[in-house]
């Protein structure tokens, strides 16, 4: 793991995934947010819903993290299971297939026999694995990145509610930086894609999230 914070913190999570967990806490605070009735609304009923919005992602997030640390370890031990069949492979050949089974099927393809040999003979010479495949500072910390996308995804969207002292105007300010937020999640998921038009994916996304939060408040979600 590097030794720069601000490197690790950039590198814990893929860039699809932080962007996923950001969009996931957004549409879940945005079902709050959505489901307010302005006309109707006192500030006993937006503190009420910011009470709400808050709990859910806070839980979520939780709940979020936890099976990101269950997934690191069901990773880890499937790796840990694929070394030790390489390990113990009867034949080259046998090593040799279990090793291109475990790479992504666009890395698989480019390489070669001698490749694979490469890597059979380094990972037998390796000291003896571990008899359980255990979690590391990097899975813990990558748990507690996601619960705080999660869960501070809640917040820039909160705010107007907080400040503002009619629930209109703070719905519409509320929206209006929700919007924001998906496009930017989208043009930035367009950016890394290599599309030419990386604003059309800041409009898809942010036309998938309306649909996302429409859909779960008219399920009751």
């Amino acid at each position: 793991m590097p030794n720069d914070p601000a490197r690790s913190l950039n590198d814990v999570l893929d860039p699809t995934d932080r962007t996923a967990e950001i969009l996931f806490g957004l549409i879940m605070v945005l079902t709050f947010t959505g489901s307010l009735s302005v006309v109707q609304a006192g500030r006993g009923d937006v503190r009420e819903m910011l009470i709400g919005a808050l709990g859910c992602n806070l839980a979520w997030g939780i709940i979020d993290a936890a099976f990101y640390l269950m997934g690191s370890a069901a990773e880890k031990s499937r790796d840990l299971v694929t070394v030790r069949a390489v390990r113990r492979a009867p034949a080259p050949e046998v090593a040799h297939r279990l090793i291109a089974d475990a790479l992504p099927p666009g890395l698989a393809s480019a390489v070669e026999p001698a490749d694979l040999e490469t890597m059979r003979q380094r990972l037998i010479r390796l000291p003896e694995p571990p008899d359980h495949a255990g979690l590391g500072k990097d899975d813990w910390l990558g748990g507690l990145v996601v619960f705080l996308l999660v869960f501070f995804a809640t917040f820039p969207v909160a705010v107007p509610f907080m400040l503002m002292s009619h629930a209109s105007a703070a719905l519409r300010v509320s929206n209006a930086i929700a919007i924001l937020m998906l496009f930017m999640l989208g043009y930035q998921s367009g950016r890394r894609a290599g599309r030419k038009r990386p604003w059309i994916m800041g409009i898809v996304m942010v036309v998938i999230g309306a649909a996302f939060v429409t859909l779960t408040v008219a399920l009751g979600g």
